[in-house]
C-alpha cells in the first residue's frame, strides 16, 4: 500500500498532527494544510515545510490527491465537515471531541456505512507505553478484578487562553468545558483499561474563569465490572498534573504525573505477592512496544486500512466517552445519580 495522501484542516493542534505524519513518510504523504487564517497557515507551512496551503475546506473535497482529511477544527464544525468529507469519498480523522451529541454520533455511523469510508476519532493518549503495558496485563488476565481507580486532571488555562480563540469557553461552539475538551483523554484511558461506566454521580462548576462551560468537575462512578472510581478535574491548577491509579486484586498500577504525557512511561506496577510478580515480569518480557502518541495512532490507522482490521480508535470509543460526559452533565443538572447507557429518550441523547 502506497502512502496515504493527507490534508490537515486547522493550523493549531493540527501542527502536531503534521509533525506526526512527517515522521511516518512510508505511510503518509502530507499534501496540504487548510486554515481560514492565511497568515497563521502560511507561518505554520513555512515552519513545518508543508508544500501547499489552502483556505477553503470545500476545496479539499474534490481533489483526487487527497485520501484522508484530518479535522483539527472547532467542535461545532465537526459534523458538517465529517459528513461532507465522507460523501466526497474521503477517509476522515477528527480531533476530540468528535461531536456534541449521541444522535449525531449515530448519524455519523450510518454515514460511514453508506460511504464505505472510515472515520477515526483522536485519542492518542491511549498509546503511551505505560498504559499499553497495563492493557497488556489486563488482556492476559494477570491483574485480577479491578477494585477502584482514581484520576486527577489538574491543568491551567488562563483567561488569555479563551481570548486567543473566541470559540473556546462557549457552550455553542466548544460544546463543553474541562471534562469534554481536556479531560476526555483521561476518561478514554479509564474505559480503554476497564470498560464502560454503569452509574455516575457528579458536580460540575465554573470557578476559575468567566466562561460559559465548566472548569472544575468532581465525579463518582461505578463501572460495568463493579469497580468504583473518582475523577477530579480543574483548569485552575498552577502546578499541572495528570494521574491515573488503578487498584486490582493482583497489582496496583500508577502513572507518572506529567500533565500531557502521563500514559507514557514510567508507570509504577506493584504486584500483591511474589507469584504475581513473577507472572507479570514474564508477561512484560513479551511486550512489544509500538509507536506512541499521534504517530502511534496514525501508524495503526494506516495498518488497519491496509489489513482491513479494526481502527485503533473507533466511533464507538468516542461515543462511549461522550455518553459518559452527557451522564455527568445530567447528574449535575438534575442532582441525581444517572444510569448508563442513555437511551434515545434521554434528554442528553440529542445534546450534551
Amino acid at each position: 500500500m502506497s502512502p496515504l495522501k493527507v490534508a490537515v484542516v486547522g493550523a493549531g493542534i493540527g501542527s502536531q498532527h503534521i509533525k506526526a505524519y512527517q515522521n511516518l513518510p512510508d505511510q503518509f504523504d502530507l499534501v496540504a494544510l487548510c486554515d481560514i487564517d492565511p497568515a497563521k497557515a502560511s507561518q505554520v507551512a513555512r515552519d513545518l515545510n508543508v508544500r501547499e496551503v489552502v483556505h477553503d475546506f470545500r476545496d479539499l473535497l474534490t481533489r483526487t490527491d487527497v485520501d484522508v482529511i484530518d479535522l483539527c477544527t472547532p467542535p461545532y464544525q465537526h459534523f458538517d465537515q465529517l459528513e461532507s468529507g465522507l460523501k466526497a469519498g474521503k477517509h476522515m480523522i477528527c480531533e476530540k471531541p468528535l461531536l456534541g451529541s449521541l444522535s449525531e454520533v449515530d448519524r455519523l455511523s450510518d454515514l460511514v456505512v453508506e460511504s464505505k469510508k472510515q472515520v477515526m476519532p483522536i485519542f492518542q493518549y491511549r498509546f503511551g507505553h505505560g498504559l499499553q503495558k497495563l492493557k497488556h496485563l489486563v488482556d492476559r488476565k494477570l491483574t485480577g478484578e479491578a477494585f477502584v481507580f482514581n484520576v486527577d486532571v489538574a491543568w491551567w488555562r488562563s483567561e488569555e487562553y479563551y481570548r486567543d480563540k473566541p470559540w473556546r469557553g462557549k457552550r455553542s461552539t466548544e460544546l463543553g468545558g474541562a471534562l469534554l475538551s481536556q479531560a476526555i483523554h483521561a476518561v478514554d484511558m479509564i474505559f480503554y483499561i476497564l470498560g464502560p461506566a454503569k452509574t455516575v454521580s457528579a458536580f460540575t462548576r465554573t470557578r476559575v474563569s468567566p466562561i460559559d462551560v465548566e472548569d472544575c468537575v468532581a465525579i463518582a462512578v461505578e463501572l460495568g465490572d463493579g469497580s468504583l472510581g473518582t475523577i477530579s478535574v480543574t483548569l485552575g491548577s498552577i502546578t499541572q498534573i495528570s494521574r491515573h491509579r488503578f487498584t486490582f486484586r493482583r497489582l496496583t498500577a500508577e502513572s507518572n504525573t506529567e500533565p500531557y504525557s502521563n500514559s507514557r512511561e514510567p508507570w509504577s506496577i506493584s504486584p500483591v505477592d511474589k507469584a504475581s510478580e513473577a507472572a507479570i515480569t514474564e508477561s512484560l518480557n513479551d511486550f512489544k512496544p509500538q509507536l506512541e502518541g499521534y504517530e502511534g495512532q496514525f501508524s495503526r490507522f494506516f495498518t488497519a486500512l491496509q489489513d482491513g482490521g479494526e481502527l485503533p480508535v473507533t466511533i464507538d470509543d468516542a461515543r462511549r466517552s461522550l455518553e459518559f460526559i452527557g451522564a455527568v452533565y445530567h447528574s449535575n443538572e438534575s442532582g441525581e445519580r444517572v444510569d448508563l447507557p442513555l437511551g434515545r429518550q434521554h434528554p442528553k441523547y440529542y445534546g450534551l
